[in-house]
């Protein structure tokens, strides 16, 4: 008999949304600032208490909170709230 064994790797991945507020009539412009960004997965415009939610992802904890400094540098971002995603084991 030939056993065969397989391993299943888990990557560990980071990720949350940061919701975003921007300067009025700045969200088009900061939305394609956003998809220019590589961490960025999606980016949508709102209605409601925020102008835009962006959704990242990245390999490790130093890279997702290096894009999220890079989101709050955006020109015309003035403010906003980051959701990190848990796992729970």
């Amino acid at each position: 008999k030939t056993s065969i064994r397989i391993t299943i790797l888990r990557i560990s991945m980071y990720g949350g949304f940061i919701l975003l507020n921007c300067d009025l009539g700045a969200e088009e412009y900061v939305l394609e600032e956003l998809k220019r960004m590589p961490s960025i997965k999606n980016a949508y415009l709102t209605f409601g208490a925020y102008d835009i939610i962006a959704e990242v992802s990245s390999n490790d904890q130093s890279s997702f909170e290096k894009a999220v400094a890079g989101i709050r540098k955006l020109s015309r971002v003035e403010s906003t709230m980051t959701l990190s995603i848990t796992d729970p084991k």
